[in-house]
């Protein structure tokens, strides 16, 4: 890989990583429910769980996918329905003074484990495999997954201040429920790519 596709790969995983979407939406929220502090698990398990998400799928395992086409079918169900899942916490999340006892953000494991059903993720990975890293030995792909987990901090932390700078508006419980509930429609709608024939 050159420099200038590493420059062009480092670009784009910060137009990628940067842009809404699934993650990003739920970033926000949290920011907005449990504070920045609570939410850096989330922030450093979606950093790491697309790193190792990209490496692997770079490494051939998109091969066994197109061996087992069923599998993109188990993925795609998956992902409705994890994310509907999601969606629903996110609309009906606890009253900011209640998050201690009554809430908590997704965790590290959780959030890793989220870039395999997330169609945005996938999308992302695909794409950087096939345009800038698909005929890399596995010493730069594994330094395009480092750049994805290393541009990637930084632009989904910036989502989750946006929301904990909310915090300030949605003290009233009528706020906040109106704020998770447009979060959740949101993160729904981004669902579109994977419905959509």
């Amino acid at each position: 890989m050159t420099f200038e596709a590493l420059t062009a790969l480092t670009l784009f995983a910060f137009v990628s990583s940067s842009t809404p979407g699934p993650n990003n939406l739920m970033l926000m929220a949290s920011g907005a429910n449990f504070g920045f502090v609570r939410t850096i698990p989330h922030m450093l398990g979606i950093s790491v769980g697309f790193m190792v998400m990209l490496f692997a799928v770079g490494a051939g395992l998109v091969q066994v996918f197109d061996l087992f086409p069923v599998i993109y079918t188990v993925l795609k169900i998956a992902s409705v329905l994890y994310m509907l899942w999601l969606a629903w916490k996110i609309a009906n999340a606890a009253p900011v003074s209640k998050n201690a006892s009554a809430g908590r953000p997704l965790s590290f494991i959780a959030a890793a484990a989220f870039q395999w059903v997330n169609p945005k993720a996938w999308a992302m990975a695909l794409t950087a495999i096939t345009v800038y890293l698909g005929d890399a030995s596995l010493v730069w792909l594994a330094t395009g997954a480092l750049v994805f987990a290393v541009v990637n901090l930084p632009s989904v932390s910036i989502w989750t201040i946006a929301g904990q700078q909310l915090q300030r508006i949605l003290t009233n419980p009528r706020r906040l429920r109106a704020y998770n509930w447009t979060m959740a429609a949101l993160l729904i709608a981004s669902l579109y790519p994977v419905l959509a024939p």
